[in-house]
């Protein structure tokens, strides 16, 4: 049945349900961009239906955030679970150590190159679920951008990095459940899937290279593929 009807009887009045009025085509960032305009609060967090949030995580953003006034995002680690193939469980919860591990490693290197870098140019570090980003941060970037079919959470992950400033905190942001076969890391996906991977990817980069340069994007790429391997 819709959702609709269980979210308008939550007792809480805090809970709103929106009905999208046009299609989305299967694109979140247009579903996104319906909701994030209507929060009030001094942060916002996508959080999806089926993921959990670790307790104390938000008490451990805030203080990153009030710690760091100049940052508009903070992340943290994420924990796969599921009900799938043992195998499969394991390779995502092996994704997600690495991308730990280097979203650790890029905080050596400043709040916002570095991360880009790795998105850009290496692997994606987290999901919608686990950052948290300043109203400001969000506004100034206008949300989602709503042309992208796929990779539209990376595209907007290396805008925020990049304009506001980001801080990956070593303390665990969720629980992230993982279908069967992985939106994210099937290795059965379709060519339909593959391609609209691709061209996501290719958007992303595009509007980083017209905005921020050559120099600066093909120098990212160079530090990325030299230094930040290594580390």
């Amino acid at each position: 049945g819709s959702a609709e009807g269980p979210v308008q009887r939550l007792a809480n009045p805090r809970v709103k349900y929106l009905k999208n009025p046009e299609p989305s085509g299967g694109y979140p960032s247009v579903v996104r961009n319906i909701g994030w305009p209507l929060a009030t609060g001094k942060f916002v967090h996508f959080l999806d239906d089926d993921d959990l949030v670790m307790e104390g995580y938000y008490g451990a953003v805030g203080k990153a955030f009030a710690s760091h006034p100049s940052v508009g995002m903070v992340f943290g680690r994420i924990e796969p679970f599921g009900n799938g193939p043992a195998d499969q469980l394991e390779d995502e919860r092996r994704y997600f150590d690495d991308a730990a591990k280097k979203a650790a490693a890029s905080n050596r290197f400043g709040r916002r190159l570095a991360f880009a870098g790795r998105m850009l140019f290496d692997k994606a570090l987290l999901v919608c679920s686990a950052s948290v980003i300043r109203r400001e941060c969000l506004a100034q970037l206008g949300g989602f951008d709503p042309l992208i079919r796929l990779k539209e959470d990376a595209d907007y992950h290396v805008r925020a990095m990049r304009e506001c400033g980001v801080i990956f905190i070593n303390d665990t942001a969720i629980r992230y459940r993982i279908g069967s076969p992985s939106l994210m890391h099937s290795p059965d996906k379709t060519e339909e899937q593959k391609r609209a991977e691709r061209l996501g990817h290719r958007q992303m980069q595009a509007k980083y290279r017209e905005r921020h340069g050559a120099i600066e994007f093909y120098g990212i790429a160079l530090f990325t593929r030299t230094v930040l391997k290594i580390v």
